[in-house]
C-alpha cells in the first residue's frame, strides 16, 4: 500500500515541480523586478544582490526593494488607459467569440458520427501553423491592397480601409482565438444526453425552448472554460495589436513591450505585467470555486 501511495504523491509531484520552474520562478524574478529602480546600467536595474558581501549584501539588497514604481504606475493615465483598453478588446472579442463559436460547436456535436471527426480537424488545423504566419496572412487579405479590397473591386464595390484600425485587431482577435471557444463546447455539448431534449418535448417544450431551458444551461462549463480560455491570453495580447492594430490601438501587452525594449523601464514594465497577473487571478479563482461546487453537488 506504502509503494503505491509513494508512485501517486511522486506522480503528482511532477507537475508541481513544473509549475515552479516555470512559473512560480520566472514569476518571483518579474516580481523582484517590480520592486526595483531604473537606472542607467546592464542591466538597467536596482538593486542587485551581490552575494560577495554575504548578509550584508542580502540586507542592502532588500532594503533598496520598494513600491515606488507601482505608485508610479498607478499615477501615470497611459498605463490605465491600456489596461480598460485591453479589458475592452478581449471582452468584446469573447463576446464575438461566443456568439460564433457556440453555433459552430452545436452544428459539430450534432453532426453525425462519420462527419465529426473532419469537423474536429478542421477547428484544430489552424494550431498545426505557426501563429506569427497566420496573422501575416490576415495582414495580406487585410491591406489597402489585399486580397479583401481585390474581391471587393471585383464585384464593383468600393474598397474599405480596415488595417491598422480597432476592427482589423477584433478580426484578429476573432480569428486566432475561435479554437479554443469551439473545443470546450464541442466537449460539453457532444456528451449531453439526447433523451434530455425528448423528455422536455414530452413535457411540451418546442425546440426552441428545449435549447433555452435544457441545452444551454447543461453547456455552461463549456462556456465558462471557453470564455477563460479566449479572455484571459487576449487581455495581454501583444503581436495582434501591434502587427494589425498599428500604432493607434493602445493595449498592455504593447505597453510593456515598449517598457521593456523601447524605454528600458524594467521595473515599470514588471509591475504592469505583475498587476495584471494579479487581475486575471480573481476570475480564474471565481471559476475554480464554480467547479468545485459543481463537483460537490454531483456526488
Amino acid at each position: 500500500m506504502k509503494p503505491r501511495r509513494d508512485r501517486s504523491a511522486l506522480a503528482a509531484a511532477a507537475p508541481f515541480l513544473w509549475l515552479c520552474l516555470f512559473f512560480l520562478a520566472p514569476f518571483l524574478l518579474v516580481a523582484k523586478l517590480s520592486l526595483s529602480d531604473v537606472a542607467l546600467a546592464i542591466p538597467p536595474y536596482t538593486p542587485r544582490l551581490d552575494w560577495s558581501q554575504g548578509i550584508e549584501g542580502l540586507r542592502a539588497f532588500l532594503a533598496g526593494l520598494d513600491f515606488e514604481t507601482y505608485s508610479r504606475v498607478v499615477e501615470d493615465r497611459l498605463y490605465l488607459a491600456a489596461y480598460l483598453s485591453s479589458l475592452k478588446f478581449a471582452a468584446v472579442a469573447t463576446a464575438i467569440l461566443l456568439l460564433i463559436g457556440y453555433p459552430m460547436a452545436y452544428a459539430m456535436a450534432r453532426a453525425p458520427d462519420t462527419v465529426r471527426p473532419a469537423l474536429l480537424m478542421a477547428v484544430i488545423l489552424p494550431f498545426w501553423t505557426s501563429f506569427l504566419i497566420r496573422v501575416y496572412a490576415l495582414i495580406g487579405i487585410l491591406k489597402p491592397e489585399g486580397l479583401l479590397n481585390v474581391a471587393l473591386r471585383g464585384v464593383g464595390l468600393p474598397p474599405v480601409a480596415i488595417m491598422n484600425t480597432e476592427t482589423a485587431v477584433y478580426i484578429g482577435l476573432v480569428y486566432a482565438y475561435l479554437p479554443f471557444m469551439v473545443l470546450p463546447l464541442y466537449a460539453v455539448l457532444e456528451r449531453q444526453r439526447h433523451d434530455l431534449l425528448e423528455a422536455a418535448a414530452d413535457l411540451g417544450c418546442t425546440p426552441v425552448e428545449a435549447f433555452w431551458r435544457v441545452t444551454f444551461p447543461l453547456s455552461l462549463p463549456g462556456v465558462a472554460a471557453g470564455t477563460l480560455l479566449c479572455f484571459i491570453p487576449m487581455v495581454g495580447e501583444f503581436v495582434i495589436p501591434d502587427l494589425l492594430g498599428g500604432s493607434g490601438v493602445l493595449m498592455l501587452g504593447k505597453t510593456i513591450w515598449n517598457e521593456f525594449f523601447a524605454n528600458r523601464d524594467w521595473p515599470a514594465a514588471s509591475a504592469v505585467a505583475v498587476a495584471l497577473l494579479a487581475t486575471l487571478v480573481l476570475p480564474i479563482w471565481l471559476y475554480q470555486r464554480q467547479q468545485a461546487r459543481l463537483v460537490e453537488g454531483g456526488r
